[in-house]
């Protein structure tokens, strides 16, 4: 007969993982205020205006699906996996914020 599957102990990594999200949320937050803060002072292109604004948008979304994993990971019990939709728009934002970081050069 099979030994009975012990309890998981999942020890520090969900709040390991948790930092990991704020800290992610940080570097994009310091990133969308300093491409503001360019934009107000150097003066931008109207393309550099629309990088701005969808860097804006980008951030928000990033937020949001930043804020729902901090929020499955703080429960009790077994946080729920990274679902594809949440890594892919993880990703999605990342490169998005350089892509615009790039045209708010021009």
């Amino acid at each position: 007969m099979p030994s009975p599957v012990p309890a998981r102990d999942p020890g520090l990594q969900p709040e390991r993982t948790r930092l990991a999200w704020r800290r992610t949320t940080l570097s994009c937050t310091v990133a969308a205020v300093l491409a503001a803060k360019q934009a107000v002072h150097r003066g931008s292109s109207p393309l550099g205006i629309l990088a701005l604004t969808l860097s804006g948008l980008v951030w928000l979304g990033f937020l949001a699906v930043a804020h729902r994993r901090i929020q499955a990971l703080s429960g009790a019990g077994r946080p729920r996996v990274l679902g594809v939709r949440a890594a892919v728009a993880t990703a999605a934002c990342t490169v998005a914020l350089a892509c615009f970081a790039v045209a708010m050069l021009f």
